[in-house]
């Protein structure tokens, strides 16, 4: 038996290392290599069978434009020697599926729908030569589909700001990776980044910040006295999530509450439970101060909010954050208590409740449905909340126990704030520690979810909050290449999974698009 496994593991190096042609990640379903290669020149057709795939064929275009200086002629008309894209229901079972055949006669693509096609499209790109205008293409057949149907990538930006021709390029990597779905978290105690017309203080007092707290002098406390802001405005926030969109991509927004709300409180100071005044965090962690839970102006205020943000997002999901939200306000507020009393809650734990439920009824009455962190378990689940558990899996399991929808996001595996080598040797980060191999041996589906529950697994998503990531660089570094391994985790079948394979397919491509892309990547596992 042991020299069976000795053989596999042997097999499945040596199928993944860096002779073979096709290096993909997330490893496709089925690869089939063959011998030869497809020459791509500017003369090359790009067919498009179907008008929906429109779309696809200027992205390709683009690609090669910016990266090869050509792009190829469009035609409707088929025939050999061609970049045919299409779209097809044989054999297909999910609309992101799809079939990538390169053969010396000519490209073929389909999926179920656009995204496949787009997603075919990006295994596509990771298998071109690194540059020339004679593009020898390795022949081989792919049939591919994902694993999990939330594949996301999160960031704050309330924490430091990033100008939203990063956030572009964010959501570019993320494509190139087959994600789906990218977490924007707009507000915070350290800077609300939203624009929104009904409220202008929220932008011209809650996006500024007096100064920022240097390193992790929180006691006693140390700031570096320089102001600190920005905001994206509405026009900004459409062309994102338009960009995001002709990627397949959807943009979740995360606007706080009832805590981490201190950026709007200093806004507007009648939100909270003391009037105030209140300042926009210059250090980070938990704040005592947030919404009142006891005044229904709060609430008239967050549905004025909802309505614009709802306005600017199309997606089905609104994140309402829900987390690290003290108490201490509460319990001497008479407004909270005199609520409590009033409605028959026992703790204060039943008041964050009924503060989640309250908005979820509204969010829904406008045809969609909330995210909150596992906290929102907390007295009780909101009827159709989807549950987002950072706290480890234990909040996930209970959902899914509870028959709610759960997307994988706990710490140990999935926080890329975490350093990811030795201390000594990295920029400054939060704390912990996240290697690359531990982010790819991320499961899930854990032995706690019955296959029964299985299904409620939405996916898995990597968390990147900012409180030391200063410049875009720096959130690059702290993403890639542990976001490699994830997409992974989110795409690839458990069975196909293998850290060696991945390794191999890493240091053979993915380097080198990391650098055609300009990442500024961590180089661990490559060297």
């Amino acid at each position: 038996m042991k020299k069976t496994l000795i053989v596999l593991s042997v097999f499945i190096c040596f199928r993944a290392s860096a002779q073979h042609r096709v290096n993909i990640v997330p490893e496709p379903v089925s690869v089939t290599e063959h011998d030869g290669s497809f020459v791509l020149t500017p003369a090359t057709r790009l067919v498009v069978r179907d008008a929906s795939l429109s779309a696809e064929a200027t992205y390709l275009n683009d690609y090669l434009q910016q990266y090869y200086g050509f792009r190829l002629p469009v035609s409707t008309r088929a025939g050999a020697g061609a970049i045919t894209l299409g779209t097809t229901s044989s054999g297909l079972t999910s609309d992101e599926a799809y079939y990538l055949d390169v053969s010396a006669k000519g490209v073929r693509i389909e999926g179920r729908t656009a995204a496949g096609v787009f997603y075919a499209l990006q295994s596509l790109i990771q298998i071109l030569p690194d540059s020339g205008s004679s593009l020898e293409v390795p022949l081989v057949s792919i049939e591919d589909a994902p694993r999990f149907a939330y594949r996301g990538l999160h960031l704050d930006v309330g924490r430091h700001f990033f100008p939203a021709s990063f956030v572009k390029k964010y959501i570019d990597l993320m494509a190139h990776y087959k994600y789906n779905t990218f977490h924007w978290h707009l507000t915070e105690d350290q800077g609300w980044r939203i624009e929104i017309k009904k409220y202008p203080l929220l932008t011209s007092v809650g996006s500024q910040r007096a100064q920022t707290e240097v390193e992790k002098h929180l006691d006693p406390f140390v700031g570096d006295g320089v102001p600190y802001g920005g905001f994206y405005t509405q026009d900004e926030i459409r062309d994102v999530v338009r960009y995001a969109s002709l990627r397949h991509i959807t943009v979740i927004p995360e606007i706080e509450m009832p805590g981490h709300a201190l950026a709007a409180l200093a806004s507007y100071p009648y939100l909270g439970c003391t009037g105030g005044p209140y300042a926009v965090g210059e250090h980070w962690g938990v704040y005592d101060d947030v919404y009142c839970a006891g005044n229904d102006s709060v609430f008239s205020f967050i549905e004025n909010v909802l309505d614009e943000v709802m306005t600017l997002f199309p997606s089905h999901y609104i994140h309402i954050g829900g987390d690290e939200c003290p108490k201490v306000r509460w319990k001497t507020c008479p407004k909270c208590q005199k609520r409590m009393q009033d409605l028959g809650l026992k703790n204060e734990e039943e008041l964050q409740s009924y503060f989640i439920q309250r908005i979820e009824k509204y969010v829904n009455s406008k045809g969609r449905s909330i995210i909150g962190w596992d906290e929102i378990l907390e007295g009780g689940l909101s009827p159709n909340a989807t549950v987002m558990s950072w706290r480890g899996e234990q909040g996930g399991i209970a959902a899914a126990q509870q028959h709610h929808d759960v997307i994988m996001t706990p710490g140990k595996w999935m926080y890329f704030d975490h350093y990811q080598a030795s201390p000594s040797t990295e920029p400054l980060a939060i704390g912990g520690f996240l290697p690359v191999d531990t982010v790819y041996g991320y499961e899930p589906v854990g032995p706690s979810i019955t296959p029964d529950l299985a299904s409620y697994v939405l996916g898995a998503q990597g968390n990147v909050w900012t409180e030391y990531m200063k410049t875009s660089d720096y959130v690059e570094y702290m993403v890639y290449p542990r976001a490699l391994a994830l997409a992974e985790v989110d795409w690839t079948p458990r069975a196909v999974k293998n850290y060696d394979s991945f390794l191999a397919r890493a240091r053979a491509s993915q380097e080198k698009l990391l650098k055609r892309w300009r990442v500024n990547y961590a180089k661990q596992i490559f060297q």
